[in-house]
């Protein structure tokens, strides 16, 4: 079998950033981008406790679905499975750069979020108390000084 283009990324050398991770043009002509918004440094810092992505993801789903100008072109917000990240799925062809100030709104939203977190109900979540809001927070916080201080480097792939 042929390996994912996402197989094909060096994780040796990639740093937290925004990544087009794949376009596609779906039969009716749409174009869906998945963009890879990585929040560590895989392989050389610890992963991202999924306590803090569940809380990350309900906080930014809710975030991105409620945005005045980004809620109809947004498919999908959810954390990657080596929890190093989150998967971004827009309707549309953008640039990673297009998307910094929607990412810095988003971890601004988490790192200052105090309160009950959206969904996070028995009735709402299946799994509704695997969270945690402080490592969301802590994650957030983090991510902005690289969106802070973002250089190509965080935007496009290594070789």
């Amino acid at each position: 079998m042929k390996k994912i283009d996402s197989f094909c990324v060096n994780h040796l050398t990639l740093e937290p950033g925004i990544y087009l991770s794949r376009r596609d043009v779906t039969p009716s002509g749409d174009v869906i981008s998945t963009y890879d918004i990585r929040l560590t440094r895989p392989n050389r810092e610890d992963a991202l406790d999924p306590r803090a992505l569940h809380a990350m993801e309900h906080l930014v789903a809710t975030y991105l679905r409620n945005h005045p100008e980004w809620a109809s072109k947004v498919v999908y917000w959810g954390p990657m499975g080596c929890l190093t990240g989150n998967y971004l799925i827009l309707q549309g062809d953008r640039e990673p750069a297009e998307l910094v100030g929607l990412m810095t709104e988003a971890m601004e939203f988490v790192a200052e979020f105090d309160g009950e977190i959206p969904g996070a109900t028995p009735r709402d979540c299946g799994n509704y108390s695997f969270m945690d809001l402080d490592k969301a927070r802590k994650a957030a916080r983090r991510f902005l000084e690289t969106l802070t201080n973002i250089t190509p480097d965080n935007l496009n792939y290594p070789a």
